[in-house]
């Protein structure tokens, strides 16, 4: 059995696209495409694929992670290639990479993200940064199926900073101000989301933006607590590739910066 690790992406109107929908989207990509998938046991059998800490609906993303089990070996970039040929543009398979590591699950510790406030002037968002980096806490609510559930959004930030707002009328289309904000997150239970942030924001500074922001995920991995950064969590599998001529197995190697 072979596996492989894939990045992809949910861009433009795919953004909206649920979970559920990738998988469907993405097990007919596999049929297309004629992968020898390995499949479970049991009476109804499924494809092994595991996903990973997958993005919440109607946010973009450019490091999403998941992991097939083949029964024969297959060269992982011509496996990427025809993936990609059977994905709707948006759902874009972007790497691909034999598992040589154990762990895949266990580097996705942290997200950055990048936060779109079209119509908020950028004096404003850094206004309302400085608000809730200088909060030891910052309560938000969210509704779950339980009911509304009240938790701490600040103390899974480990960055919050306004970036310099793009000048390329590309980027500014109808010419109102843009404010773009840039979020480190550490992945913890309850899992806090760039909208709770959001709605910390609000909190502290009343920052509310007339249309919802834009949000898309630029990276996730494994957070380097000495740098703040955030890892490439494919990393070890290239770097075990690159050292053993056949698959090393379940063995545990160093992560390095993106």
């Amino acid at each position: 059995m072979q596996r492989i690790r894939l990045r992809y992406t949910k861009r433009g109107r795919l953004r909206f696209t649920s979970h559920r929908d990738f998988q469907r989207a993405f097990e007919r990509a596999l049929r297309r495409a004629e992968v020898p998938m390995a499949y479970s046991a049991g009476f109804t059998p499924h494809p092994k694929v595991s996903y990973a800490n997958a993005a919440p609906t109607g946010t973009g993303s450019e490091a999403e992670y998941l992991e097939i089990a083949l029964t024969r070996e297959r060269d992982p970039e011509l496996l990427r290639t025809l993936l990609d040929e059977s994905l709707p543009t948006g759902l874009d398979i972007v790497e691909a990479v034999e598992a040589r590591t154990s762990g895949l699950a266990d580097r996705l510790t942290a997200s950055v993200w990048e936060l779109r406030l079209d119509g908020v002037d950028a004096e404003e968002a850094r206004r309302a940064v400085d608000a809730f980096n200088a909060a030891e806490t910052v309560e938000v609510q969210r509704r779950t199926k339980n009911g509304v559930r009240t938790f701490d959004a600040r103390s899974a930030v480990v960055e919050l900073a306004s970036v310099e707002t793009p000048s390329s009328p590309a980027d500014r289309p109808t010419g109102r101000p843009c404010a773009i904000l840039r979020l480190v997150v550490r992945h913890v239970t309850p899992a806090v989301r760039p909208d709770d942030v959001l709605s910390g924001l609000r909190a502290v500074a009343d920052l509310a933006p007339p249309v919802p922001a834009a949000v898309t995920r630029l990276a996730q991995g494994l957070l380097d607590e000495e740098t703040g950064t955030v890892t490439d969590p494919l990393a070890p599998d290239r770097e075990a590739a690159a050292t053993e001529p056949h698959p090393a197995g379940d063995t545990a190697t160093a992560t390095v910066p993106a």
